[in-house]
């Protein structure tokens, strides 16, 4: 009697599964071809395209070719939005051609052992004030300009922020600092270079002509005379010393200084939820499509015969996913209203995820889960990498949804890089919504990944294409159990981010 009550319980569960499968098969996820997938990326990342660098033509076309894709399935418009693009405006800036301080008797010229990076200033002959990091926080406290006279003066200050000084606190309190200095009537704000990574890559990433958001707050025609810079100090008592002095003059000027106003567009289409109740609830997707260029401004090696960085694997890859999930849920719409976003702006700091983050066009919290695509790269294709698995409760759907199409999951991969907070997920997490980044399978930083990640070698022939099938399926399927899963996701208990989280959403 109990082998017959085994067996029937065996033959209970084939059927079942068996069942389930035939239900699964039946998704439109399952029908997404290589031959469809190949296309989106052969088109994403071809030499037309001149490795899509925001605010130049390529990057304009790929984002028409998205916005196309948008209404060929018939996903609505936002309200807010141009059509399908959502601007976002930049500025170009140009870095002094000529700049020189004067310490004391210590000398640094432009390209050698400074890098004045803005403002256009005749000589001038002032006092230097040392202001530790010249941060002001009310949160915390921290304010280095109390009882400190700074007008008409140029501070130095250290890198970073009193909370952190790792590269990416570094470049992100930037523009703060200038702010705060100049509020305070300082003539310039030097920070002293005291980072991990060479001089020289430093020098060469921020002295060539880059985007930023244009701040409202920093117009063109606002402080053109003010000063901002980075100095490799020749010797670290001359700074030291500083601290205590209030006697230190400097001589200064910088010329060349020029900044102009461009435009890229994010790529937002809406598709309607079928649950009467859930479809005011949103799934967003996002994947970037602008890469680094040609020659250059590729930050790598080039050749004549091979100078455009096409970004096939970062991350026309992580595009055609996007689109793949498109096609797959727009033919069989989830019970949630998911939002297309695909971002602008990614390798020059997440800018176009976090222009639609402070500027969205449909409320955050209404937003349950941001699913993003992005990746360095893949070494192992049995496997798709998950940047913040075990943080928001979704494991279980991302395992299965992968499983089905013969892909294992591999969990936080070279937690030494801190992924999850250098891809478009942190835009969103930062608020408070559930996030994670679904990334091709790379398990470490290996040859296999500096082979293509940011090189003129990755183009679409060298891509695994059966993989590729495979990872916008998975894709595709994760984004529809997320989206019909009748529990919403949230920051498990302790995640950095869940107090945003409860915020957000009043928990």
């Amino acid at each position: 009697m109990k082998k017959l009550t085994i067996l029937a319980t065996w033959l209970a569960f084939v059927c079942f599964t068996t069942a389930q499968a035939q239900n699964d098969s039946r998704a439109p996820e399952f029908d997404i071809t290589k031959a469809d997938m190949e296309a989106h990326l052969r088109f994403l990342a071809s030499d037309a395209l001149q490795g899509r660098r925001t605010g130049e033509m390529g990057n304009d076309i790929a984002a028409a070719y998205i916005a196309s894709q948008y209404a060929t399935y018939g996903l609505k418009q936002v309200e807010g939005a141009q059509g399908y693009y959502q601007p976002v405006p930049f500025e170009a800036i140009t870095p002094p051609s000529m700049a020189k301080i004067v310490v004391e008797d210590e000398t640094y010229t432009q390209g050698d052992n400074l890098l004045m990076m803005t403002g256009n200033l005749e000589l001038t002959k002032t006092k230097a004030v040392f202001a530790n990091y010249g941060w002001v926080d009310e949160e915390t406290g921290a304010n280095d300009y109390d009882k400190l006279d700074v007008e008409g003066k140029l501070v130095f200050v250290l890198p970073g922020t009193p909370e952190g000084q790792d590269p990416l606190t570094v470049f992100n309190s930037m523009s703060k600092k200038r702010k705060l200095a100049k509020e305070k009537g300082a003539v310039g704000l030097i920070e002293l270079y005291r980072l991990q990574f060479p001089w020289q890559f430093f020098l060469s990433y921020f002295g060539k002509e880059s985007l930023n958001l244009a701040d409202k707050m920093e117009t063109t025609k606002s402080s053109p005379n003010f000063v901002y810079g980075w100095i490799k100090e020749e010797n670290k008592e001359t700074f030291n010393a500083m601290k205590d002095s209030k006697k230190t003059k400097v001589e200064l000027s910088s010329e060349g200084f020029s900044r102009r106003a461009v435009t890229s567009n994010n790529v937002i289409g809406l598709l309607e939820g079928t649950d009467p109740e859930l479809k005011d609830e949103y799934l967003l997707i996002t994947a970037h499509f602008d890469h680094v260029g040609t020659g250059k401004n590729g930050g790598s090696p080039y050749t004549p015969e091979d100078s455009i960085f096409n970004g096939a694997r970062d991350n026309a890859m992580g595009t055609t996913a996007l689109l793949g999930a498109l096609q797959a849920l727009a033919e069989a719409p989830p019970k949630r209203s998911v939002i297309f976003l695909a971002v602008t702006g990614e390798e020059i700091g997440l800018l176009g995820s976090q222009y639609y983050a402070e500027n969205p066009l449909i409320p955050m919290e209404q937003v349950i889960f941001n699913l993003n695509t992005d990746g360095a790269g893949y070494n192992d294709p049995s496997y798709v990498s998950i940047v913040g698995f075990g943080r928001t409760g979704t494991d279980g759907l991302v395992e299965a949804a992968s499983n089905i199409f013969g892909l294992d999951v591999f969990p936080n991969p070279a937690p030494e890089q801190n992924l999850f907070d250098r891809s478009d997920n942190v835009s969103f997490a930062k608020l408070g919504v559930p996030a994670l980044c679904f990334s091709p399978g790379l398990t470490e930083f290996d040859e296999e990944i500096s082979t293509y990640y940011h090189q003129a070698a990755d183009n679409p022939d060298s891509i695994d294409f059966d993989y590729l099938q495979k990872f916008c399926q998975a894709l595709a399927r994760t984004a529809r159990l997320i989206a019909d899963d009748e529990d919403r996701p949230f920051w498990v208990e302790g995640d950095k981010y869940e107090e945003a989280g409860k915020q957000l959403y009043e928990r």
